[in-house]
């Protein structure tokens, strides 16, 4: 019983049945998608998603007001730096985020 369910937990999310924002059951998501999905839709409004949160800022438009790619690169991995009044959790420094996980993110983001 707890194999099939962990088989059925496996497919819904390789489907994107447990909200994989833009993806379809078709087409697996990419990295970007999984990791924009599992870790800043809740907050963040974001281009091409339907499901996003509103605590954070929106991130459409993200290039034009942070030419700078590292400054959003060192955000997400501790934005208490640069804001120590932030709700956004450190993905860096906590190590929830690989600095190469994070650069996928913003790659993802300054495409959009």
């Amino acid at each position: 019983m707890r194999l099939r369910q962990s088989l059925f937990v496996l497919a819904a999310v390789a489907g994107g049945v447990l909200g994989a924002g833009a993806c379809t059951a078709s087409a697996a998501p990419s990295e970007a998608q999984q990791l924009i999905t599992q870790h800043c839709e809740q907050c963040h409004e974001i281009k091409g998603l339907q499901n996003f949160g509103n605590i954070g800022p929106s991130l459409i438009g993200l290039k034009e007001r942070y030419p700078d790619r590292k400054e959003v690169s060192t955000i997400i991995y501790d934005e208490t730096k640069r804001n120590p009044q932030t709700v956004m959790m450190p993905f860096g420094r906590n190590l929830i985020l690989t600095n190469k996980e994070i650069e996928v993110i913003v790659d993802y983001l300054y495409a959009q």
